[in-house]
């Protein structure tokens, strides 16, 4: 059985991390999840010491919400498989436009049930953070998307324009992290180291 774990971005990751990054970009895909990383793939330094600013309320730029940006890692290769962006601290931009988690799986491990395992592994560290409730955002147009956050036990909240394309509409949902935790872990702790 594969086995996967969260993994804070290091130095060491930085050609995977931009392979990812370009896997992408050749599918014609969306990043998400990536902390920005796909606005500035070519500076890696640059993108690692700005996350890392972020994960502190007390150095985190004023116009960003703290976070902290995670790779989903397969144990058996040793392969980034996913990335989330965990924005522990809603803005109000966040709270009307996006949500506390963005996530993604690279175009090739898609169709696997990845996501889910990727989304179940993000709310442990919220669980973490002591937040009870988390919001999460998809595309009216990307159902894989959100019925991973429906699998997950995500409660449909409503419907708001994308800020960012054009046409597109955004379906908001909540989960209730200790609920979805305690629901699913039979199906989804076998997976996680």
């Amino acid at each position: 059985m594969e086995k996967f774990y969260l993994e804070l971005p290091t130095q060491k990751r930085k050609q995977e991390a931009i392979d990812y990054i370009i896997e992408h970009i050749k599918a014609k895909s969306n990043i998400n999840g990536s902390g920005g990383l796909d606005k500035g793939y070519t500076d890696y330094e640059g993108w690692f010491k700005k996350i890392k600013l972020e994960e502190d309320p007390d150095t985190c730029p004023l116009d960003r919400s703290p976070a902290y940006t995670y790779f989903l890692i397969r144990e058996n290769d040793n392969k980034i498989i996913g990335m989330t962006n965990l924005r522990y601290i809603l803005t109000e931009f966040l709270l009307e436009y996006a949500g506390n988690i963005g996530y993604g799986i690279r175009p090739t491990e898609r169709g696997k049930g990845y996501s889910k395992i990727l989304l179940y592994s993000v709310l442990q560290k919220c669980k973490e953070l002591n937040l009870e409730k988390v919001l999460l955002s998809a595309d009216e147009s990307n159902p894989a998307s959100w019925k991973t956050i429906e699998a997950l036990g995500g409660v449909f909240e409503k419907k708001v324009p994308n800020k960012y394309e054009e046409g597109e509409i955004l379906c908001k949902y909540w989960i209730n992290v200790d609920e979805s935790l305690e629901k699913y872990k039979e199906e989804y702790n076998k997976y996680i180291l």
